[in-house]
């Protein structure tokens, strides 16, 4: 078993740890600043029982490819690409919150309030969600970093929440801006 754990293997499990304790130290730290460290809980920094799932899904996945086709662990510019786009949906991520300001709750809100604003300047002006798009771009970068096929095409998107959620609101934005996700308008 251990010989299946060459450099790269070490090398992607360390990124994908380190990118994990990044993002959701980050998200602490910018959540704690914009709301107030009272208001900050495990929720709102994205850490649930169905993401957890997913995260230990994830490196069961890698554990269990390593051992029967370690030779897709090796794919060095698959692992580096998802590195990239890791690095690339920190940022988006991270410009939406700090764009969104007070606006950016970090906790999925149902109900529309009184306060609650849409957003649709700075990087809100280029596409339409760009914190999920960044947390979607970093959490399939993880996979794709890891080289796992199953978790990466696993992942669902949100745009038909946020329509539900702003209504016509939303639909005039959708039509001016791009999503910023492949294969939804």
């Amino acid at each position: 078993m251990t010989e299946n754990f060459s450099y790269t293997a070490c090398r992607q499990l360390s990124q994908m740890f380190l990118a994990i304790l990044f993002f959701h130290s980050s998200e602490y730290v910018i959540a704690a600043t914009i709301h107030g460290r009272s208001n900050v809980t495990r929720k709102s920094i994205l850490i649930s029982k169905v993401y957890l799932l997913e995260m230990v899904c994830s490196l069961l996945e890698y554990f269990v490819e390593i051992v029967l086709f370690p030779g897709l662990k090796e794919i060095w510019w698959i692992s580096n690409s998802g590195l990239a786009m890791v690095v690339i949906g920190e940022i988006i991520r991270k410009t939406a919150i700090l764009t969104a300001g007070r606006a950016f709750t970090l906790v999925i809100r149902v109900h529309y309030e009184e306060d609650h604003k849409l957003v649709t300047h700075g990087i809100y002006g280029y596409m339409r969600h760009p914190g999920y798009s960044g947390f979607l771009i970093w959490y399939v970068g993880t996979q794709i970093m890891l080289c796992n096929p199953i978790c990466t095409i696993a992942f669902a998107i949100i745009e038909s929440f946020l329509r539900q959620f702003f209504g016509s609101e939303y639909e005039e934005y959708a039509q001016l801006v791009p999503s910023g996700l492949p294969f939804v308008k």
